[in-house]
């Protein structure tokens, strides 16, 4: 299983979720996306954004002002 780290610290609202969202078109089925954020507002935005995709959220935490979200590409239909 590959694993990507994207760091768009710094960037607010929706820079985040549309980098991520473009990161992970680029990856296989199953495959696990690393964001690191500063945005607050991006705790909602990742938990809509998963939702409304179908992408896992399988991690997150929050340490000294920044946030770790762990994201799961979800499976291509057959």
């Amino acid at each position: 299983m590959s694993e990507t780290l994207l760091d768009v610290k710094g960037l607010t609202c929706p820079l985040p979720v549309l980098k991520a969202n473009k990161a992970l078109r680029g990856l296989t089925a199953g495959a696990r996306l690393t964001v690191l954020t500063t945005d607050p507002a991006s705790v909602a935005d990742f938990r809509a954004f998963c939702k409304e995709t179908g992408h896992a959220l399988v991690a997150f935490g929050e340490e000294a002002g920044a946030y770790r979200f762990v994201i799961r590409k979800k499976d291509e239909p057959a």
